[in-house]
C-alpha cells in the first residue's frame, strides 16, 4: 500500500465526519498523476510554497507601508500567522489541517503592492476607466489558476480554490469548515499583530483599548478566541463562537478601524500610493513594448492588471523612480556631446 493511501484511511478513521477528506477531493481541473506520499491537499500546500507568488508576499505591505524595520508583518508574515492559527483550530476539531494550511498560505497571493491601499487604487482606475472591479480573492484565484507555472497556473484542487475565493466577508462561505476557518483565521490574525504593530509603531497604546472588549477577550486575544471557536463548534457542522466573543471581536474591529486602519499618521505615506498606482498603470498600459503580442483591449487590460497587482511595495517604488525621477546631474555621468 502507498503512503498516501495509508495517511487517506487514517484521515477517515480519525476526522470528524464534517471534515473534507483528501481521498474524497472534488479534483482538479486537468488530471495528474497521485503523489505517492502526500495527499491531495498536502501537494497543494507545496506547490502554493514554491511557487514565485508566494515569495513575493514578504515585500507587500500589511498595514504599515514598506517597512523599514524588521519586526513589523508584512503580507507573508500575516499568511504564515493566518496559516498556524487555522491548523490549530481545524486539528482541534478534527478537521483537514492540510486543506486549512493550503486555503490560508494562499489566500493573499493576488494581493496588490500597498496592502488595501493598492487595492483600492487599482479598483478605482478599473472602475472609472473600464467599468469592472478589481478585488485580492479573484486575483489570488487566478494567481494558482493561470499565472504561475508561465500561465498553467497550479491546477489546485476544488475545495482550496474555494477557501481562496471566498475568504473575505463579502462573499459566501466557503463550502468546507476548513474554508471557514481560514476566513475567521484571517480576521483574528490581523486584529492580534495589527494591534502589536500598532503599538511598536507609536500609532496605539495599550492602555487605549477598548476596556469592554478586552474584558471579554483578555490579554491574549488569539487564545480567548481560538478556545472559544473549538468549544462552540466540536463535533457540530458549523464553526461559530460565543455571542460574547463574537460581539467582543467586532467590536474590537471597530475600534482598530477607527483608530488604526484609517489613523492620519498610520495612513499618512498612503496619500502617495495613487499617485504611483496611476502612474505605473498608465504607462505599462500603453506601453507597445510591454504589450506586444497581444491583439484584444481585453487581454492588455489583464497583462496590465497582472503586473500591476503582482509587483511587490519595493519593486512598484523602484520601477516609478526609475521612469518619473530624474536623475542627478554628475560631471561624471555620460552625455552626449555638443
Amino acid at each position: 500500500m502507498l503512503i498516501r493511501q495509508e495517511i487517506e484511511k487514517q484521515e477517515e478513521k480519525s476526522f470528524s465526519p464534517f471534515a473534507a477528506l483528501s481521498a474524497k477531493t472534488r479534483g482538479r481541473k486537468r488530471k495528474e498523476a497521485e503523489c505517492p506520499i502526500r495527499t491531495a491537499f498536502q501537494r497543494d500546500r507545496d506547490k502554493i510554497i514554491h511557487c514565485k507568488a508566494f515569495r513575493r508576499l514578504k515585500h507587500k505591505t500589511q498595514v504599515f507601508i514598506s517597512p523599514a524595520e524588521d519586526h513589523y508583518r508584512t503580507r507573508l508574515t500575516h499568511t504564515i500567522e493566518v496559516a498556524q492559527i487555522a491548523r490549530t483550530i481545524a486539528r482541534a476539531l478534527k478537521l483537514n489541517e492540510d486543506l486549512a494550511e493550503a486555503i490560508a498560505l494562499a489566500h493573499d497571493l493576488g494581493h496588490t503592492p500597498f496592502g488595501h491601499a493598492g487595492e483600492f487604487v487599482l479598483d478605482k482606475i478599473l472602475q472609472e476607466n473600464y467599468g469592472r472591479h478589481f478585488y485580492h480573492n479573484e486575483q489570488s484565484l487566478r494567481v494558482v489558476e493561470v499565472l504561475e507555472k508561465d500561465g498553467q497556473g497550479l491546477n489546485l484542487c476544488w475545495e482550496v480554490l474555494d477557501g481562496i475565493k471566498n475568504h473575505t466577508p463579502d462573499d459566501p462561505w466557503p463550502a468546507t469548515l476548513e474554508g471557514c476557518i481560514v476566513r475567521i483565521a484571517d480576521r483574528i490574525a490581523y486584529l492580534r499583530h495589527d494591534i502589536e504593530d500598532a503599538v511598536a509603531a507609536g500609532v496605539l497604546r495599550k492602555s487605549r483599548l477598548p476596556r469592554r472588549q478586552m474584558q471579554v477577550l483578555g490579554k491574549n486575544i488569539l487564545d480567548t478566541i481560538v478556545l472559544d471557536i473549538v468549544k462552540h463548534s466540536r463535533n457540530k457542522p458549523k464553526i461559530s463562537m460565543s455571542p460574547a466573543v463574537q460581539n467582543a471581536m467586532d467590536g474590537l474591529y471597530a475600534f482598530m478601524y477607527k483608530n488604526v486602519y484609517i489613523n492620519p499618521v498610520a495612513k499618512k505615506e498612503e496619500a502617495k500610493v495613487p499617485i504611483l498606482i496611476r502612474q505605473l498603470f498608465r504607462y505599462y498600459h500603453y506601453n507597445r513594448d510591454f504589450q506586444k503580442g497581444l491583439k484584444s483591449e481585453e487581454e492588455q487590460l489583464q497583462n496590465t492588471i497582472d503586473f500591476i497587482a503582482g509587483m511587490t511595495d519595493r519593486y512598484a517604488i523602484n520601477k516609478f523612480e526609475e521612469l518619473f525621477v530624474p536623475n542627478e546631474w554628475r560631471s561624471d555621468s555620460p552625455h552626449p556631446r555638443g
